[in-house]
């Protein structure tokens, strides 16, 4: 009797970093699925952030972080006031690839980001629970204005498989 297959080894690290660019490319595929007249749309009652500033907000917190752990080059700031969906997305684009560059150097380095602690995986848990917490809050505002995001973009983003 021939001895059973071995399993593919699994690779921790690329699975870590295949997490951080599926919620990447989710943020760009809301972006996609907002209508636009909601895009600097005020919230209900007039306090909050509009849908341009939450996103404007992940892409600034996204670059906090790159600048304290001292990497190279630092994507600009948005400004969440002016920023366009197009200025979104080049922006989205840009610290996604910088904080995948850094996911990547710290897992081949030990597995430390620098100014965030205890290690590499709680920051892309951190950085993933704080992308998601504002997808939550454009799609409960797009609900809120009168134009909710359609279901078949809503069940998306939760269809991983579908982004690696």
């Amino acid at each position: 009797m021939p001895a059973p297959a071995k399993a593919p080894q699994f690779d921790a690290a690329q699975a870590i970093i295949r997490a951080w660019t599926i919620n990447d490319e989710i943020n760009r595929y809301l972006l996609d699925s907002v209508d636009e007249s909601l895009w600097r749309a005020d919230p209900p009652g007039g306090k909050g952030r509009t849908i341009a500033a939450i996103f404007a907000h992940i892409n600034n917190v996204r670059g906090m972080w790159l600048k304290a752990a001292a990497v190279g080059h630092v994507p600009e700031k948005l400004e969440p006031r002016t920023c366009s969906r197009e200025d979104v997305r080049a922006a989205l684009v840009a610290t996604g690839e910088a904080c995948r560059a850094l996911i990547e150097s710290s897992l081949a380095s030990g597995g430390r980001i620098r100014s965030f602690k205890p290690d590499v995986v709680s920051f892309v848990g951190y950085l993933i629970s704080h992308d998601s917490h504002h997808r939550g809050q454009i799609t409960m505002l797009a609900r809120q204005l009168g134009k909710p995001v359609s279901q078949r973009s809503m069940f998306g983003m939760w269809e991983w498989g579908n982004f690696a």
